[in-house]
């Protein structure tokens, strides 16, 4: 989820066709990027075969198959968008169906099938208008073949083949003789200027499900002869049943099973309700592990003392000779900053109905890693991957959480051990109390102003737990590039040096919204603050001066300064603090406008400028960028995971609140146009607001932020 995606793996995709019958009509379907399952023409295999992501059957029904996972971010408009702009039909027109797991739905730039990282349109960009750039070529030729007319003489509009006479034909009357056609293997894009569709803010397709309440989520799931599950975890994550005594739970109402599973004890039931007060009945000895004697405190200490005795490892090459150029320096600037730990806390709990059946496992729910859910499941089970199917609902929320399979592989393993399908549900106070978290990092930072007030050295070192090492086995002392997103900064600085030491506290982190950019950008820009009031400078004046070679960063920066007034007085009571990033190839700048009261901030205004290459939808970039804030605003202004004894202390959105809409500040963002490739918007204006913040307060009351939550600081104040 850094920038550095060196390919995009477009190259290695290739366009595949099959063709089919499905109760008789003719199904004309591509692939990208696996070997074709079946392309036998008319057989029932093809026709099943979901190794496609569109299909056109004779009836004219156009259908995208989507391979992302939607949790909000509005990916079921986007995608059929680029086939849409292509393929010359009214988006309307176009049916949404999820894909199932399966390698042809890999996301090139994370290797699996993943929805995260702020991937899904810049993984798309390419290869979806390619795809339906092809399939209009397709229908075009076998339109040309059927009137017998030179192709060049045919164009495609609104789902019909048009002909120098007047002829036409729907794609579905198309569909089966274009199926029979050769791929295309050169097609020329439409030009940029030529779209009619992608830039044009589309109202979503899925908005209207969602209102009127027929969009499934996981907690909708509903099978024939399903049951509930409710699983008791040990407090201490980590921890293992010793014995229980479930002779209470099983007399109470509507209890069919008590079992067992690696994670802990599932009782099953008739309904959730059933199963969650029967679960309390249940007398449960724990083995509390290895984490029963870990506080956030002693884990801090540890960070702390692994930054200087770990295993320092470059983040990239250094430039110039710091240490020799901060002997030369008028003044040494030096801090930590440190980030806390943090829950996902989706609004929809985790979730997942499985159903295992004859040594085959179906699951259905909310997941953001289809690929990972089988291989775990079948792990877990002792099944081969291809007896796991998964169908993926709509997901109340992603943030990263989804991306881990833990309560997938429960859910299946408590259907197997009662034999029936299982909805297992967490409540969300299990959600809290056994997230993968955020991990807590530590950075430390040092710079040397020179005499004439100009940085000339730069000092950048991450302490941190490598959550890519957990999930995926990157070898050890190897650089987690998920941990260096942000990590290096723009600016223009003649000697630098940045490093990242990896320290395991023994909890277990996950990939949270905008991943180490929050953590980097906190202490990026909160430092390069005190930089400039170290060097007596105005902070928007010393960060043009170090861009001259950073168009698109001082673009952004230039834009927010005067949206936002900066230079002018600020409405009285309040302060302005700015912030500066770039990520998953977009660049933003972003000013905040808070007041002080009664050790409470309050964030009054956000301006946002944000150059996201080229957009598909403004509208959705828009609400992600809004839902940003409000993201970014719950961390920085007070939430925070601790420990005491191995256990979370927090439970509920009643001690780990989200801001209410009186909360909510006023918002003034601006889409650059730009004609650069799409980048990721999901994630990145989030790790803006705690250093904009935090920047403010300095500017309200000459004291630093350097420790996440702010109220932290507020406390102290």
């Amino acid at each position: 989820m850094q920038d550095n995606h060196k390919s995009t793996g477009l190259n290695r995709r290739n366009f595949l066709a099959s063709t089919g019958a499905v109760s008789g009509s003719l199904m004309l379907g591509f692939a990208v990027g696996m070997p074709l399952i079946s392309q036998a023409a008319g057989t029932a295999s093809a026709s099943h075969a979901p190794n496609a992501w569109v299909r056109i059957t004779d009836d004219n029904v156009i259908t995208l198959l989507t391979a992302r996972s939607e949790m909000g971010q509005g990916v079921y408009t986007a995608m059929p968008m680029l086939i849409a702009e292509e393929l010359q039909v009214d988006i309307r027109k176009i049916k949404v169906e999820v894909a199932p797991a399966n390698k042809v739905y890999t996301n090139a730039l994370l290797g699996a099938q993943i929805t995260g990282g702020s991937t899904s349109t810049r993984d798309a960009w390419v290869p979806l208008r390619t795809a339906g750039a092809q399939v209009r070529m397709m229908l075009i030729s076998a339109a040309a073949a059927q009137w017998k007319v030179d192709a060049s003489t045919l164009r495609a509009e609104d789902g019909m083949v048009l002909g120098p006479k007047g002829q036409k034909a729907s794609y579905g009357s198309l569909a089966a003789a274009a199926s029979k056609l050769p791929v295309p293997t050169k097609v020329v894009l439409k030009d940029p200027k030529d779209f009619t569709l992608i830039g044009k803010a589309t109202p979503r397709l899925d908005t209207p499900s969602k209102v009127n309440g027929t969009a499934e989520f996981g907690i909708d799931v509903k099978l024939p002869g399903m049951v509930y599950a409710s699983l008791q975890q040990c407090a201490v994550i980590g921890g293992k049943v010793k014995s229980f005594d479930a002779a209470k739970a099983k007399t109470m109402p509507g209890v069919i099973a008590v079992v067992q599973i690696p994670d802990g004890i599932a009782v099953v039931a008739e309904s959730y309700w059933q199963a969650y007060k029967a679960r309390q009945a249940v007398t449960i000895v724990w083995d509390e592990g290895a984490l029963v004697n870990t506080t956030h405190e002693n884990m801090l200490a540890g960070i702390r003392n692994a930054s200087i005795t770990g295993k320092a490892l470059s983040i990239v090459a250094p430039k110039g000779d710091v240490s020799e150029a901060m002997k030369g320096a008028t003044k040494i600037i030096k801090a930590e900053y440190v980030s806390q730990l943090l829950a996902h806390a989706t609004m929809e709990p985790q979730n997942f109905t499985a159903d295992f059946k004859n040594g085959k496992c179906m699951l259905i729910g909310p997941t953001q890693f289809q690929t990972g859910a089988v291989g775990g499941v079948a792990a877990a089970l002792g099944i081969k991957p291809e007896d796991v199917t998964v169908k993926t609902t709509f997901l109340g929320g992603g943030f990263g959480r989804r991306l881990e399979v833990d309560f997938i592989v429960q859910a299946a393993q408590i259907s197997k051990a009662v034999g029936r399908p299982v909805k297992m549900l967490w409540s969300r106070e299990d959600d809290t109390a056994h997230d993968f978290y955020r991990p807590m990092a530590v950075n430390q930072l040092l710079a040397a102003i020179g005499p004439d007030g100009k940085p000339v050295a730069f000092d950048f070192r991450l302490t941190s737990q490598s959550i890519t090492q957990r999930a995926f086995g990157l070898p050890k002392d190897t650089v987690d590039d998920f941990m260096t997103e942000a990590a290096v900064v723009g600016y223009d600085i003649p000697n630098t040096r940045y490093d990242l030491v990896i320290h395991h506290t023994g909890l277990r982190a996950g990939y949270w919204r905008s991943v180490s950019h929050a953590i980097n950008a906190f202490a990026n820009e909160s430092f390069v603050d005190e930089m400039a009031a170290a060097a007596g400078q105005d902070p928007y004046a010393f960060r043009m001066s170090m861009l001259a070679k950073q168009p698109r960063y001082a673009h952004v920066l230039k834009l927010a300064a005067e949206k936002a007034g900066w230079g002018t007085a600020a409405p009285a009571g309040r302060t302005r603090g700015m912030a500066l990033m770039s990520g998953y190839n977009s660049y933003m700048a972003q000013i905040v406008e808070i007041s002080v009261k009664d050790n409470r901030v309050t964030v009054h205004k956000v301006t946002v400028v944000a150059d996201v290459g080229m957009m598909i939808n403004p509208d959705t970039v828009l609400a992600q960028i809004q839902s940003s804030i409000i993201f970014g605003m719950t961390a920085a202004l007070n939430n925070e995971i601790t420990l005491a004894a191995g256990r979370v202390q927090q439970t509920n959105f009643g001690d780990y609140p989200v801001p209410r809409m009186n909360e909510t500040p006023e918002m003034d963002i601006t889409l650059v146009t730009s004609t650069e490739a799409p980048g990721g918007i999901g994630e990145p204006v989030t790790a803006l607001v705690a250093p904009a913040i935090a920047n403010a307060l300095f500017t309200a009351t000459g004291k630093r932020v350097r420790q996440l939550p702010i109220h932290h600081y507020i406390d102290k104040a």
